[in-house]
């Protein structure tokens, strides 16, 4: 099908970014800058490991970060990502609220539930075996960056002798590196080793988000750059990324009942257009996400990605519409990746899986044509609701501690802007480290979150730090306001979100969202957002407010005799006149009709007349009836 050009150019502009400088850390016995560098220095010296592959490791797992001695994603903690399942007690996003993944009215709503298992993996309990081989207490190994070093050179080492292999050439360091990746199969440790040994030609340079300064010199001598693992011939996956194919079913099951699953067959993009790239976090281990992914009576997605060394698994090919967004307009039109990711307080993600996604979207965006934008390139979280009763029960992955200013960097696609020039419009772009917003009950209910860095922004009522935060009708029905709990997103944008200005005043600006006034500090030496440019949607005259939807759905006049029409029914939300939302895009009014096993039998894509705008109109995207707004350029 030919490429389907896009009618407005809406530009994408956000602050150019910059190396993250954090809050200093307490007071040490010697200065924080270049204490992390000795530690690495004296971890290798001490454990016989090249000081470029120790820190070269440590940079594709934390990019030499100590996070506040949080866990990440899966349970690994400080440079070196050693890990601890049992101080991170998993949660499980799959099992929480009553989203139905596949969220399709015209079928009865799906609502599986998922299992832990699979938590004795040795490669979640590294802290034990560091500990062992360092004599160091597992607290400190998690707690302590010198002695998280010290666990981590201490593996390396143990690898390099279980392989039978010695010496101080980086080069000869290549299979402990695979390994440390926690691989067991060896060409999906390639990859994670690839990316090391890329990082060491390259070097790097930065400040880390406790303040260190650490350098990685580019190193010479050694051996040309692999080609990389081959792609199992049925995954669709950039060459040398190691696709490996666990393909999800497609079956029946349950005799006479007419169920099946788990997903279900298309032709895309001849019959639909390709347009979103939706991240999602698993909230369970990656050996537990392909069990589920293989269940036909469980939900599906296109992509899973392992957290430890970045390999990629496909399930679905990209063809077919997976079951996992929440929304079947979205899905419908969606390729979902799933990044691992089980502890329910784990704040932080590797850079080694950050690299692989990154890889992995730029190749299906060129692929597909979708533009690099975050109108395209979406979070579950960014996924509405399709009808008012659906709304609340959203899944809200990957949330506030993913990266998307990094995450577009390693796309190729840097969030750029216009600094502080008085435009109509905002993109979200805070600087990630130093911008800690208080979150709580990532542990408990209740309980402050660890201060960690953070792409969202919290709105208030007011320009002041103390101002209630806004309310979100369907979040709260009682009209009661929004809370600073890590779930809750009634009150908070997120990077490279942008949204049209209503006010400026002082160091605060004020965004339209959710048909409210949403105030955020916004100083101009340290800004959380920068002016852009591009296309804003308001209520034609006269119209004291217009609706809006979560999918995008034909008028009844254009469904055939023998398919029932879906309706068109607003959210609980409304669009007040003299308010402006930023156009997203133009999306066509379709729906596909497939409800049953045998595709021969009314699989068809319904097409109407209708067009909507899907516009930036809170933390999630919206769709409005384009008859009902103007459109006009972002001035302010």
């Amino acid at each position: 099908m030919s490429r389907l050009r896009r009618p407005f150019p809406v530009l994408l502009a956000v602050a150019t970014t910059t190396v993250s400088l954090a809050v200093a850390i307490p007071a040490a016995a010697e200065p924080a800058d270049g204490q992390r560098q000795r530690a690495f220095a004296a971890a290798a010296a001490e454990f016989g490991v090249p000081e470029s592959i120790l820190l070269g490791v440590s940079y594709l797992q934390s990019r030499w970060d100590a996070n506040a001695a949080t866990p990440s994603v899966t349970a690994g903690f400080g440079p070196m990502h050693l890990t601890d399942v049992t101080a991170a007690p998993p949660g499980t996003h799959h099992d929480a609220g009553t989203e139905d993944a596949r969220g399709d009215e015209a079928r009865p709503a799906l609502h599986p539930r998922a299992t832990l298992g699979e938590l004795a993996d040795p490669a979640l309990h590294t802290v034990a075996r560091a500990a062992e081989l360092t004599g160091a207490d597992p607290a400190a190994l998690r707690s302590d960056p010198v002695q998280n070093i010290r666990g981590g050179a201490a593996l390396l080492a143990a690898y390099q002798r279980e392989l039978g292999a010695a010496g101080a050439d980086p080069a000869g360091w290549y299979d402990a590196v695979a390994r440390y990746g926690g691989a067991t199969d060896p060409a999906a440790g390639t990859v994670f080793a690839d990316e090391v040994f890329a990082t060491l030609r390259t070097g790097a340079d930065r400040v880390t988000d406790d303040g260190q300064h650490v350098r990685l010199a580019a190193q010479g001598n050694l051996p040309p750059a692999n080609r990389g693992p081959a792609n199992d011939p049925m995954t669709e996956c950039p060459a040398g990324l190691g696709c490996e194919w666990i393909p999800a079913p497609y079956e029946q099951y349950g005799p006479g009942t007419g169920d099946y699953g788990n997903h279900d067959l298309a032709n895309r993009p001849e019959s639909q257009q390709i347009r979103y790239i939706v991240i999602h976090d698993t909230e369970g281990s990656y050996a537990t996400t392909l069990r589920l992914v293989q269940d036909p009576t469980y939900v599906s997605w296109q992509y899973t990605l392992r957290s430890a060394d970045g390999h990629v698994a496909q399930h679905v090919q990209a063809k077919d519409v997976a079951w996992h967004a929440g929304n079947w307009y979205v899905n419908a039109k969606a390729i979902g990746l799933e990044h691992e990711g089980f502890a329910a307080q784990g704040t932080w993600y590797t850079e080694a899986m950050y690299r692989s996604s990154a890889r992995l979207v730029r190749f299906l965006a060129r692929r597909h044509h979708i533009p690099l934008d975050r109108q395209h390139i979406i979070g579950h979280d960014n996924v509405p609701g399709t009808i008012p009763s659906t709304v609340r029960g959203m899944h809200w992955d990957p949330g506030p501690y993913w990266d998307w200013a990094h995450y577009f960097d390693l796309l190729g696609a840097p969030l750029r802007g216009f600094g502080n020039l008085p435009t109509g419009m905002v993109t979200i772009r805070p600087d990630f480290a130093t911008n800690q917003p208080a979150f709580t009950g990532c542990t408990a209910a209740g309980v402050p979150c660890p201060p960690r860095g953070s792409g969202s922004v919290i709105l208030r009522t007011e320009p002041r730090a103390d101002a209630p935060l806004l309310r979100d009708i369907a979040l709260r029905p009682d009209g009661s306001p929004s809370t600073m709990h890590i779930s809750d997103h009634g009150s908070r944008v997120e990077t490279g979100q942008q949204f049209a200005v209503a006010e400026r005043r002082g160091d605060w600006t004020a965004v339209w969202y959710l048909g409210q006034k949403g105030w955020f500090h916004n100083p101009p030496g340290n800004p959380t957002a920068v002016s852009s440019l591009g296309l804003v949607v308001t209520p034609k005259p006269g119209r004291d407010s217009i609706p809006v939807y979560g999918r995008a759905y034909p008028e009844a006049a254009a469904y055939p005799a023998d398919i029932p029409a879906q309706a068109v029914t607003p959210l609980q939300y409304s669009l007040p006149a003299g308010q402006r939302y930023v156009l997203g895009m133009i999306s066509p009014s379709e729906y596909y009709r497939a409800v049953t096993f045998d595709t021969s039998v009314g699989h068809v894509v319904v097409r109407g007349q209708l067009r909507y705008f899907q516009i930036q109109f809170g933390h999630r995207v919206m769709f409005v009836n384009a008859d009902d707004v103007t459109l006009l350029p972002s001035l302010w």
